[in-house]
């Protein structure tokens, strides 16, 4: 009897999925942070042929104070900015190191920075349904790592 776990496939990631945590854990001990606070919302979206996107916000953002954002005050815009992520492109799903992947190839980006980027997460599927993407990375000047962990649920 067969009892060796199939690999994740793009089509296992098809649908929407809303955000139900984004954590970061520190490899120093510093305590857990929540980049949009613990209540942050987002979706991110995989089409089945090949389409990606994703949004994050912090809960509670304050509308503008004019009809467009153009028009609004600079400090506006930038609590707007400060307090919204997304990004969309392209993506495929890989087995990397005994790990299942999906890299997002991405074309469109609030940041600027992040267009033209490929940005690699960790796959995990729970038995609760869940989906969790990982990533780590070092604190912005400084050797120590921080991990990303975000969890979705359709």
């Amino acid at each position: 009897m067969n009892t060796a776990v199939k690999p994740p496939t793009a089509q296992d990631l098809h649908g929407v999925w809303t955000l139900v945590r984004w954590e970061i854990t520190y490899d120093d001990g510093r305590p857990t942070t929540y980049p949009f606070g613990p209540d942050a919302t987002g979706l991110i979206q995989y089409t089945h042929d090949g389409g990606m996107a994703a949004c994050i916000a912090r809960a509670g953002r304050v509308p503008l104070s004019s009809a467009s954002v153009r028009s609004a005050p600079e400090a506006e815009r930038l609590a707007a900015f400060e307090s919204f992520f997304q990004y969309a492109g392209r993506y495929e799903v890989r087995q990397h190191e005994g790990r299942a992947q999906v890299v997002h190839h991405v074309s469109h980006a609030l940041n600027p920075n992040f267009v033209g980027s490929d940005q690699i997460r960790n796959m995990d599927f729970a038995a609760d349904g869940t989906l969790t993407l990982s990533a780590s990375d070092p604190v912005p000047g400084s050797t120590t790592l921080r991990h990303h962990r975000l969890i979705w649920r359709r």
